[in-house]
């Protein structure tokens, strides 16, 4: 492996870290697309960038590496429209779409060579994220008009406890339970826990708070000899996250 190689990888490897942590804090915000997709994401981009640029000085192609950059932005597109959901007047995703358009133009940045810029662009989008959310709440907290305060809902969170040979109907199950008329399921997930045991969650939004809706779909999963427990909370949020 010579210079050139090691630099590549140096590159690559830079850009699946960087999209790790930009993914870290969307996560643990419960949103879809989290740790994985963000890191892949950016991991791509960086790998179309590195190849754009070591086709053209091989003779193996025309034009600038510039293009196949150009590509990556057309292309993250179609991850865009997969996370954003219309819901009547509202609009939920907004924010992961765009997070995920800035995770391809740091994995770009990286798979140039910019590594201190793609590192502050990492920064910087989870800057963003994590420290002007108080801002937008202080800002949504003042008297708006009735097709402002519109954009708002509540997002749901359950944890359903359950033996791990029961994870996969247990998945299914809440699904289920929580998929009905006025709430969009955002995120499903498991965590494991000691004992065999696990922890399915799940984050749901809605316009209008229904805690008797979310409470009947609940029972039922109570009902079931499979579940160990339930635990939820609410949450008022922007519709756009």
């Amino acid at each position: 492996m010579d210079v050139l190689d090691l630099e590549i990888v140096s590159r690559v490897l830079a850009g699946l870290v960087f999209g790790a942590l930009i993914g870290f804090e969307r996560q643990w915000r419960g949103r879809a697309a989290g740790i994985r997709t963000n890191a892949l994401v950016c991991l791509g981009a960086a790998l179309f960038t590195s190849a754009g640029a070591l086709m053209v000085p091989e003779g193996m192609g025309y034009g600038d590496p510039s293009r196949v950059a150009a590509q990556v932005v057309s292309g993250i597109g179609f991850l865009g429209a997969g996370v954003i959901m219309k819901h009547g007047a509202a609009v939920s995703g907004i924010n992961t779409a765009a997070t995920l358009w800035a995770s391809a133009a740091v994995g770009t940045l990286a798979g140039a060579g910019l590594m201190w810029l793609a590192a502050l662009g990492s920064v910087l989008v989870m800057g963003a994220n994590m420290l002007l959310r108080p801002v937008a709440s202080l800002l949504d907290g003042r008297e708006t008009a009735p097709e402002a305060r519109e954009s708002m809902g509540t997002e749901y969170t359950f944890e359903v406890r359950c033996m791990r040979d029961d994870e996969l109907v247990i998945r299914d199950i809440v699904f289920d339970a929580v998929h009905r008329p006025g709430f969009v399921v955002r995120s499903i997930s498991s965590t494991d826990q000691p004992g065999d045991i696990v922890v399915v969650s799940a984050t749901v939004f809605t316009l209008s708070r229904d805690d008797e809706n979310i409470e009947d779909a609940l029972a039922q999963l109570l009902s079931m000899p499979e579940v160990l427990g339930i635990r939820w909370e609410a949450e008022s949020v922007e519709s756009g996250d």
